[in-house]
């Protein structure tokens, strides 16, 4: 048998009643949003490129991801929905940056974690 499964169906049901009430009395729609978000290869570069250079307008960032400002335009209407990233329009052009350190946090923290060596 696997070491990835229990040998022996048994579970603790005051454990298992516990987080169930925990999980019933929060709302996870927030937290997907944003791992739905982050999900996409160019969403995600998008919001790595925002923490190497704070401000970047839209032209800065499609030719950071090698995309048409229709494209990129898309990706940052789908990050700022998600409540990901905020925009400030300066003159004629439109700046985007992360929405908060909280945002920042859990990028820096899925790069350090994927770059850490995990036993398979």
């Amino acid at each position: 048998m696997s070491n990835e499964v229990c040998d022996v169906y048994i579970f603790d049901e005051k454990v298992v009643a516990s987080v169930k009430h925990e999980l019933d009395n929060i709302d996870v729609m927030p937290m997907l949003l944003i791992f739905k978000a982050l999900a996409d290869k160019n969403r995600l570069s998008i919001c790595y490129s925002l923490l190497i250079e704070e401000k970047l307008c839209v032209c800065d960032i499609a030719n950071i991801i090698d995309a048409t400002i229709a494209t990129t335009s898309h990706h940052l209407r789908y990050l700022h929905k998600a409540h990901i990233v905020q925009v400030e329009k300066v003159g004629k052009n439109a700046f985007y940056s992360l929405k908060d350190d909280h945002i920042r946090t859990l990028i820096q923290t899925a790069l350090v974690h994927g770059d850490e060596k995990h036993d398979a």
